[in-house]
């Protein structure tokens, strides 16, 4: 007669069989678990600005909220244009920015200087957001040039008055030594000798100048008369007194 396996030898033999099947079974790899990132609350701003930070770079946002930056800054990054240059618009695929001058003057400073005003505009940003500027038709500006600040008046000094009174010591002992100088009397004998040697020098000989002075005296005496005076003269005579010796002369006879 055969007797029945008790629990315990059945489950032993399960074991037993168990062993068997795995060693004879290929054996599986364990699956790694990786750690998933700890992420902020939802209430959490710092996570809410790097994901829009992120979403900005990669839409390619940043140049766009720049270049509104430039045109709402204008007045700080070049304030000596205020009134005078407006900015009207900013292309942020080809970084062009748009000006509007206010007069032909300003139009071509733009053109001349617009290099350096994008390197202006760069520094104070910081980053490189101009490269070119275009340069609009001559329109108004609606800003107004900003007013310039008047130089504090400094208050006016007063000055004591100078005077001899209150003049300082060496000026008053320069004054007292010119006015203590006198001039060094001349020797009478000196003095008459250089009047006698003016007086002679200045007359000449009494008979140097006597033919001069004759030949005027005569003159004087008889004047001469022209030709018309002399026939005017022989008319008059003729008239009145019927003098025929001396003839009758014309103005314009021929001698």
């Amino acid at each position: 007669m055969t007797t029945e396996a008790s629990g315990a030898d059945l489950a032993r033999l399960a074991l037993q069989a168990a062993r068997a099947a795995a060693k004879t079974r290929p054996t599986s790899k364990p699956r790694l678990r990786t750690a998933r990132p700890i992420r902020g609350e939802r209430r959490d701003s710092a996570g809410l600005g790097n994901v829009l930070g992120q979403l900005t770079a990669e839409l390619g946002w940043q140049t766009g909220m720049n270049g509104g930056n430039i045109l709402e800054q204008w007045p700080d990054l070049c304030p000596q244009y205020v009134g005078h240059i407006e900015p009207a618009h900013y292309d942020p695929q080809t970084r062009r920015l748009d000006l509007r001058p206010a007069s032909p003057a300003y139009a071509t400073q733009l053109r001349l200087l617009g290099g350096q005003l994008c390197k202006q505009i760069n520094d104070k940003v910081g980053q490189d957001l101009v490269r070119s500027i275009r340069v609009l038709p001559v329109g108004p500006i609606t800003a107004k040039p900003a007013p310039v600040a008047a130089a504090p008046r400094q208050p006016a000094v007063e000055r004591p008055v100078n005077t001899r009174d209150n003049a300082c010591d060496g000026y008053k002992a320069t004054l007292a030594g010119i006015r203590r100088l006198e001039l060094p009397q001349e020797d009478p004998k000196v003095a008459a000798a250089r009047a006698e040697q003016i007086r002679t020098a200045a007359r000449e000989p009494e008979d140097k100048f006597a033919p001069v002075v004759a030949a005027a005296e005569e003159e004087a005496a008889d004047p001469q008369l022209s030709d018309s005076e002399r026939a005017r003269q022989a008319a008059i005579a003729y008239k009145y007194t019927g003098d025929t010796t001396a003839p009758v002369r014309q103005v314009f006879d021929v001698a």
